[in-house]
Order: structure tokens, then C-alpha cells, then sequence
């Protein structure tokens, strides 16, 4: 049977090191079976996803700042669980993305997490969404998504 972490060799990805909080907060709070992960930057390592959409920073590479967010995401709940295989459902995923006053494509950018949601978890990385433009964000990135995520017991 093939495990979450063969899928993701398979897309090519791997998960990255689990990223410290920059601030007063915890990555993530479990409360019963729900994961609640804090708001993640497009940051792994020297990659960096910085400035506003579109005019630092291209609908694609936000795209791609989204999705390095989701491997982090991902790299705290297999610490929290111990395996990417007990997630049961991602539930909400919140996106914000730092943008110029007359861009309308948030929902463009945000598309980058859930897309490779649910190309990694099939219909489980289906989820409910928000995305949000806003004037700016912490450490001048780009895009933050947060996630809400049913675990097995």
C-alpha cells in the first residue's frame, strides 16, 4: 500500500524541516481529533516568496510560495501524528495573500495550496477555503495559509 510520503516522491516533493514559530505562537494546537496549524510563510531555506501580487511578485511564483507553505504545513502534522497517513481530511484552508489595492486574483494564488492538497491526498485534500487579499503581511511575504485538519485517533 502506498503511503502520503510515496505519493509526495512521487509528485518529486519532499518535506522540509519543520519551520520555528517567528513569533508568540505555536505551530500547531490539537484539540480532540482537529489539527489547528498556524499561519505558514513561503519560506524554506534560501526560497523565499517576498512582496505583493503581481507587481513584486508573479501570480505563478505566489502559486508556488503557496505550495512551499503546504509542504511545511505538511512537515508539522507528520511531527504532531508521526505519520501523514492518519490525516483524515483537510478542513479549511485560509489563505491571505499581501497584494496591490486593485488585484482580484487571490483565489488564483490560493489555488496553488489546494490544488496540491488534493493532488497529494485525492478527495481528503478537499477542503473549505478563504482567500483574502491584504495590505501586507509578517516578514513581507507574499502569501500565509493556515489549515484546520481531521486526524485519526
Amino acid at each position: 500500500m502506498s503511503t502520503i510520503l510515496d505519493k509526495l516522491a512521487s509528485l518529486g516533493l519532499t518535506l522540509p524541516a519543520v519551520p520555528a514559530p517567528v513569533a508568540a505562537y505555536v505551530n500547531c494546537v490539537r484539540t480532540g481529533n482537529l489539527l489547528f496549524l498556524s499561519g505558514g510563510l513561503p519560506i524554506d531555506g534560501d526560497r523565499k516568496v517576498i512582496g505583493k501580487v503581481p507587481t513584486d511578485v508573479s501570480i505563478e511564483e505566489a502559486q508556488e510560495g503557496a505550495r512551499i507553505i503546504v509542504l511545511n504545513r505538511l512537515a508539522i502534522i507528520q511531527e504532531e501524528i508521526g505519520s501523514l497517513d492518519k490525516v483524515k481530511r483537510i478542513v479549511a484552508l485560509n489563505g491571505f495573500v499581501s497584494s496591490e489595492p486593485d488585484f482580484y486574483g487571490h483565489p488564483q494564488v490560493v489555488n496553488g495550496a489546494s490544488e496540491l492538497l488534493v493532488e497529494i491526498f485525492g478527495d481528503k485534500g478537499k477542503h473549505s477555503r478563504t482567500a483574502l487579499g491584504v495590505a501586507a503581511l509578517p516578514l513581507n511575504v507574499a502569501v500565509e495559509i493556515n489549515l484546520i485538519v481531521e486526524v485519526e485517533d
